[in-house]
């Protein structure tokens, strides 16, 4: 963790907890907007204007907030216009790190050999944890923003005269359902997950794991269709997706929960199989990345050994010809 811009303890996966022993997650720091204008955006300063080649996107693809964004890239075919970098997927002492795993790179802008050097590029004297992804301007050298539902709505807009005609993620018609939806599914499950795995006490995982499978059986109860909002793919579908391509690999087992899989709820499953068709999608996902990253964390898997499964979960990312 970083305070006042130095490096000070071994990275750890719990932020904070409250009084009942409940996971509280870090609330990002760099909230600035890309338009495509320059205009300040819902928060931040102005001065970052839509423009190819000026940004760039680090990424690690265990992290599912990262992946949300890798996904908006690909669907608003601005793969041209945002370079990514891809981090190391196991986690070192000092948190992500850059190069010496299968697709990932050497920094290529400042050769930091960990991504908080980047944030500490960006403010001298930041304090907390060095998360992805980070959308880096290279014009002005600093972070853009750390937010993932931040990024994914100016990928979303921000571009759009640069390329043209691409699928809206966030229509207006289903703009205030869409976010309704997202609170839940966020609270409930993207988060919930991860308040089940780094609960400190009894009482707190009971009520995150009982939050989870209650929004799970809400989601399979809504789609016997094609997407959350019928036809109409979303912002929403990429926020749930990202968590569950990941729970029957890492939440089943090393989060605890455990319940039930993924592969128990037949629409959920159907679900999977759709989006991972779409164009681009499947090469977002890398198994071997998810496995390695979670089960890196070494306050929950301390000796490092990565289970070999699950099959199912291999077995339908190679059905899908798209890698």
């Amino acid at each position: 963790m970083l305070v006042n811009g130095k490096w000070t303890a071994h990275w750890q996966p719990v932020q904070a907890k409250d009084e009942q022993g409940r996971f509280v997650r870090q609330t990002s720091s760099f909230r600035h907007w890309i338009t495509p204008d320059g205009a300040p955006g819902p928060s931040g300063k102005g001065g970052f204007k839509a423009e190819a080649g000026r940004y760039r996107l680090y990424v690690a693809l265990i992290c599912p907030w990262a992946s949300r964004t890798l996904m908006a890239r690909k669907l608003k075919g601005l793969e041209a216009l945002i370079p990514v970098t891809i981090v190391n997927p196991v986690l070192s002492d000092e948190g992500w790190t850059f190069g010496g795993y299968a697709r990932t790179e050497a920094d290529p802008l400042h050769t930091a050999r960990h991504l908080h050097e980047l944030y500490t590029r960006a403010d001298a004297d930041f304090t907390g944890r060095a998360t992805v992804p980070v959308l880096w301007d290279t014009r002005t050298d600093t972070i853009v923003s750390n937010e993932s539902a931040d990024i994914l709505r100016m990928f979303n807009t921000a571009f759009a005269d640069l390329v043209p005609g691409t699928p809206d993620l966030y229509s207006a018609d289903l703009a205030a359902d869409i976010d309704t939806l997202n609170a839940e599914v966020y609270d409930l499950l993207n988060n919930g997950v991860y308040k089940a795995g780094f609960a400190s006490s009894q009482a707190a995982y009971d009520e995150a794991v009982a939050g989870v499978f209650a929004m799970l059986d809400r989601l399979e109860a809504r789609l016997p269709g094609d997407y959350l909002f019928g036809s109409h793919f979303t912002e929403a579908d990429i926020r749930l997706f990202v968590t569950l391509i990941r729970f029957d690999v890492a939440y089943h087992g090393l989060f605890k929960t455990n319940r039930k899989q993924i592969a128990d709820y037949p629409c959920l499953s159907a679900y999977l199989k759709r989006v991972l068709a779409l164009p681009g999608m499947r090469e977002t996902v890398d198994l071997d990345h998810i496995k390695a990253g979670y089960y890196s964390i070494k306050a929950l898997n301390p000796t490092g050994v990565v289970p070999v499964g699950p099959d199912h979960v291999a077995a339908l990312l190679a059905s899908i010809p798209d890698a």
